[in-house]
């Protein structure tokens, strides 16, 4: 079972950047299809990336261009590189890891084996 550990949330400004980490323990994210979603205040928790373990990236439309992700295998992190931030991307943010399949949404709700603890990320304007 993998366990997992996000960072670096914080607050900025509109078109700021913020860079999160997720960390897996416990067992190789590499297993993993992993993913970053995230929920406002009063919303439903939505998805923002998925990386497949063969490493196919797939980022929802919002936040396309923006958002970046990269992996360190040594250091078995997920970084997910936010920028050009708006107030619409305020939310906690969470990573979520899943095997044989990849974490997904469906009529409101989300679905992963494991979800970490959340990072805040909040955006003034």
């Amino acid at each position: 079972q993998v366990h997992l550990v996000e960072s670096g949330g914080g607050s900025v400004q509109a078109g700021g950047s913020l860079r999160l980490a997720c960390a897996a323990s416990g067992d190789s994210g590499s297993n993993y299809c992993l993913g970053w979603f995230r929920q406002a205040p009063g919303k439903e928790r939505e998805g923002v990336v998925l990386v497949t373990k063969e490493g196919m990236t797939t980022f929802e439309s919002y936040v396309k261009g923006r958002f970046t992700i990269s992996r360190d295998n040594a250091k078995n992190t997920l970084y997910l590189q936010m920028n050009s931030l708006k107030p619409e991307d305020t939310g906690m943010y969470y990573c979520a890891a899943e095997l044989g399949r990849c974490p997904r949404c469906s009529f409101g709700q989300c679905f992963a084996r494991t979800w970490g603890q959340g990072t805040q990320v909040s955006v003034s304007s």
